[in-house]
């Protein structure tokens, strides 16, 4: 009888390590496919904010040509003002030289 229940111990320890060591192999597969996901998962997350960097750059690009484009019809502007300004200056001076002196 004492070897009979030492040798249901033994085996059911044979298959609690057994089980263990499969569980450990099983558990680090997995580990490792996980973190193989996780890099693909990284780089596709890296190419989408690229892509996207890559696309606000070209709308920034985009607007600064505008915004340098509208600063030269502003300062074409300025100078016309400035010139009509000068003129109607020159012609109130003389006006006013009309009349005093």
């Amino acid at each position: 009888m004492t070897v009979a229940v030492w040798t249901v111990i033994s085996v059911l320890a044979a298959t609690s390590i057994g089980g263990l060591f499969y569980l450990g192999t099983r558990i680090d597969g997995l580990g490792s496919t996980l973190g193989a996901r996780i890099q693909e998962q990284g780089a596709r997350l890296d190419a989408r904010i690229d892509a996207l960097g890559a696309r606000l750059d070209s709308r920034i690009d985009a607007q600064t040509g505008r915004i340098d484009a509208l600063a030269g019809r502003f300062d074409s502007l300025e100078a016309r003002m400035d010139s009509r300004f000068d003129n109607l200056e020159a012609r109130i001076d003389v006006h006013l030289e009309r009349h005093t002196g």
